[in-house]
């Protein structure tokens, strides 16, 4: 290896090793923080001193216990919030890029795609207002509440996640063989049962790889919850829920940041037991998109 590469292969670490502390130390906060007192917080936050396992035993208590926090009522609103979600997601955005990408030579389905991937460059800041005021139109045209509600969070997510669903879904289906449906309705098999049956099994890797991005999303998202629910709603997820321990004059950061603590270990799990099919799908998805 000449002196160039490794001049070359040196920064490259350095550069990598760099950008892994910039994105794990605020991870690194939450985790040490949570093992100690307010006041150790406040006094140096970097620092291990006063740091132990049974103030971490403490702090968790206290937030289990805490009756404006609610912390069981958050964490069952949070699964069937990000579970129903996730479920429907892949589903009908599976159905969604299966039907586009068999017909993406015509008109139709090209401007439904189109409007999928324009949907993906609005900021959600822009378009956060009126979805309340339009949520509460339409909830009152069908006759129920889609605020302050799971089915109105759910169906919210939907949009905001349907985009980048039908976007990676639809580039791994072109190039799943099309002569394999072709051969299912040769032996009498349905559109539904070519899909269900067919081209839905072949896409597990990918589809893996979809739900756990839009997991962390859903699971870790404030704003939308924040919006549609309210601060001071009934229903609250984990990140809305942390906001009792937030007051005008005081922060109660030994708290809040086992709190935070308690709303990531259920993504690390799940990201630890999915991580092999993640990057299966991503590098099965960009060979065959």
């Amino acid at each position: 290896m000449s002196t160039s590469s490794k001049i070359k292969k040196i920064l490259l670490t350095l550069l990598g090793i760099v950008i892994a502390v910039y994105i794990l130390f605020p991870f690194y906060l939450v985790v040490l923080n949570a093992f100690k007192k307010q006041s150790a917080i406040v006094a140096n936050p970097i620092s291990f001193a006063g740091a132990s396992f049974s103030q971490l035993i403490s702090n968790l208590h206290s937030v289990v216990n805490n009756s404006n926090f609610r912390f069981w009522s958050a964490f069952g609103s949070s699964v069937v919030i990000t579970v129903c979600s996730l479920v429907l997601l892949a589903v009908l955005g599976s159905m969604a890029a299966w039907v586009i990408s068999r017909n993406n030579r015509k008109k139709w389905a090209a401007a439904i795609y189109m409007v999928f991937i324009a949907s993906m460059i609005i900021p959600f800041q822009v378009v956060m207002l009126p979805l309340i005021s339009t949520f509460r139109d339409a909830g009152k045209f069908v006759g129920i509440s889609l605020l302050q509600s799971i089915p109105g969070i759910i169906f919210a997510y939907l949009g905001f996640g349907g985009a980048m669903t039908v976007f990676i879904l639809t580039g791994f289906i072109k190039g799943v063989p099309y002569d394999l449906e072709e051969a299912a309705a040769i032996d009498g098999c349905s559109p539904e049962g070519t899909f269900f049956r067919i081209i839905l099994p072949l896409l597990k890797p990918v589809i893996t790889t979809v739900t756990i991005l839009n997991g962390m999303w859903i699971w870790n998202d404030f704003l939308l919850p924040s919006l549609m629910l309210g601060l001071n709603g009934k229903i609250k997820t984990l990140p809305v829920a942390v906001q009792a321990f937030v007051g005008s004059y005081v922060k109660q950061w030994d708290l809040i940041l086992s709190a935070a603590l308690l709303a990531i270990v259920p993504m690390i799990v799940v990201f630890l037991i999915g991580q092999k099919q993640i990057m299966k799908g991503m590098v099965e998805g960009a060979v065959k998109g």
